[in-house]
């Protein structure tokens, strides 16, 4: 890998990447994501993106073929089989995000109570995306249509540094662990009838991955862990999982691991999803300005741990298979 000095201000085919923290994010200047990236473009940003886990490039001017396109230089877009109502029909790459819309009306419940349920912990909104797939995408690839004039910033941990920064012996513990991750780990029922509850029981998805994943092009250890998949820690009781996890989750999202980043229309960020999770942000549901996203998930593999197992599907799962 280059050393980080020379990745500090590289350019590589124009290509321009300047870390914005000491552990993750770099923002990448000098190019054009909507034009005809040349190869040795494509490998500069592929490998910031794996040394820097999350890269941002603003001012760019992405319609949705556009933002297909420069993903499919990546890897495989995927294809949802559900999506929010706000995605474009002709793009079934692109996932529309749109937080004052997603499920308001919808389940007997407004937005803001649907996010008051889901993250009831400070540490529950932090996720990979798709985490109790068997195979979560490898990447994300988001980019802002509209933004409130304040408030919206996304977080991201590197959950390499965090594995990195364990002590020697909880290191070695944790690689031989396995945990059980599950759709709605998060969620805190309404009384008497809940219909959200309801329709993720109907659709529910889990999987048991490895507690540190080795990354597949990296080989880097990543301590795998997240708020809102998480269910238990496997071979454990349940109080010492939940102190264990408590434990490990509070590592991964320590300040010096995570970069914050303030969004601007035109804004990209392009992370590694099989070596971060992210904070989505709960500071604008009461502003009255609308914050419009479109992201595609790039294909991923399945999870192996130090021991060289893959993760196993427990339910409503299969490689490949949205």
């Amino acid at each position: 890998m280059t050393t980080d000095r020379a990745m500090a201000g590289k350019r590589a085919a124009g290509v321009e990447v300047n870390p914005v923290a000491g552990y993750i994010g770099a923002e990448i200047t000098g190019v054009d994501l909507a034009g005809e990236l040349d190869d040795a473009q494509v490998a500069a940003i592929r490998e910031a993106v794996l040394r820097w886990k999350v890269v941002f490039f603003r001012g760019q001017r992405l319609d949705h073929a556009a933002h297909v396109a420069f993903a499919r230089r990546f890897g495989e877009p995927v294809v949802l089989g559900r999506r929010g109502s706000a995605s474009p029909a002709g793009f079934p790459e692109i996932e529309t995000t749109a937080d004052r819309l997603e499920l308001g009306g919808r389940f007997g419940m407004e937005h803001e109570e649907w996010l008051q349920r889901r993250r009831h912990t400070l540490l529950r909104g932090w996720h990979c995306d798709h985490g109790a797939r068997i195979d979560p995408p490898a990447a994300t690839i988001l980019r802002a249509e509209t933004v409130p004039p304040y408030g919206g910033d996304t977080t991201w941990s590197n959950l390499a540094a965090a594995y990195a920064g364990l002590s020697a012996p909880v290191r070695h513990f944790v690689d031989g662990l396995r945990a059980e991750h599950r759709l709605g780990v998060g969620y805190q029922p309404r009384p008497g009838d809940d219909a959200y509850l309801r329709h993720l029981l109907d659709r529910q998805v889990a999987s048991r991955h490895p507690l540190v994943r080795v990354h597949p092009e990296t080989g880097e250890r990543v301590l795998y862990v997240n708020g809102y998949y998480v269910e238990q820690i496997t071979d454990v009781s349940r109080p010492e999982s939940r102190l264990l996890l408590e434990m490990l989750l509070e590592q991964a999202v320590r300040p010096e691991y995570t970069v914050r980043f303030r969004w601007e229309p035109g804004s990209v960020a392009f992370w590694d999803n099989r070596a971060t999770i992210h904070l989505a942000p709960s500071d604008n549901a009461h502003l009255d300005h609308p914050r419009i996203m479109h992201r595609v998930m790039l294909a991923g593999d399945v999870p192996v741990g130090v021991d060289g197992k893959p993760s196993e599907p427990i339910t409503g799962t299969e490689p490949g298979r949205w």
